[in-house]
């Protein structure tokens, strides 16, 4: 099954991509969420109606979680879960930049089966299934296996770096960053960076694509409580992602002053 949900995954993610370009990125109409949620455009709305309609259609049985639509109690009930970001990096799309991505992801259990993350400008389509390892553009590729936090590269915005954040002095990082939380963790399963880490509660929409593709890349992933990560939860937050090979996961997660569970 996980194969054939990654061809579903496959197919929807290229129609995303053929959608959103026909959008002009600034000439978008766009509008702010509530609460401060950030702002959501017209594309992201074409694409998540699209994708909705295909995938469910194909699946009837599975649940679904969107960033883009209204949530309720019913994929609770569901052995099956999309869990769908229908363009990660919002803002970059805004501003025309190419690092904004589609996020597509099947949970079984609350663990990632099937995943896909899609970037239409740059042509790159990292995928996953379980047990079948991780690819970018049908090649294999493998996370680092860097043991050391000083001569790391790591995804990250700069205010994770503060010295609250960890039990002592903030570690000595080759710091980078991409808006989409979907592309930094697929660099990190390709190689280019060894690590990535978010230290704010996170959407599952956010990380779920990505999470499997580490894996199956050889990379750990946690929480930064050094908790596995699991789907399609209540509230679907994650305590912060860390992410990188073995040795260099537990080093970070060591390095992390605790913090209370969601």
């Amino acid at each position: 099954m996980p194969a054939r949900d990654l061809q579903l995954l496959l197919d929807a993610a290229q129609e995303a991509g053929r959608i959103a370009m026909r959008f002009t990125g600034p000439k978008a109409e766009t509008w702010h969420k509530p609460d401060g949620a950030g702002p959501v455009t017209e594309a992201d709305l074409a694409v998540n109606d699209m994708l909705e309609t295909t995938l469910r259609s194909e699946r009837p049985d599975y649940g679904w979680l969107s960033e883009e639509s209204s949530d309720g109690p019913e994929r609770q009930s569901a052995e099956r879960v999309f869990i769908i970001d229908p363009i990660d990096g919002t803002r970059s799309f805004i501003d025309g930049a190419s690092t904004w991505a589609h996020s597509l992801a099947i949970a079984e259990r609350g663990q990632v089966t099937a995943a896909v993350v899609f970037l239409p400008m740059l042509d790159k389509i990292y995928a996953a299934a379980l047990g079948s390892g991780a690819t970018l553009n049908k090649k294999p590729i493998t996370a680092t296996d860097q043991k050391q936090m000083v001569d790391a590269s790591v995804l990250a915005a700069r205010p994770v770096m503060h010295s609250d954040f960890w039990r002592d002095k903030a570690p000595v990082f080759a710091l980078g960053y991409r808006p989409s939380l979907a592309y930094r963790l697929a660099l990190v399963a390709q190689g280019r960076f060894d690590a990535m880490l978010t230290l704010r509660p996170t959407w599952e929409w956010d990380i779920a694509a990505g999470d499997l593709i580490l894996r199956e890349a050889g990379a750990a992933v946690s929480d930064r409580m050094a908790q596995p990560l699991v789907f399609n939860k209540p509230d679907p937050r994650l305590n912060g992602v860390v992410a990188g090979g073995v040795p260099l996961h537990r080093q970070i997660c060591d390095a992390l002053a605790p913090v209370s569970p969601l």
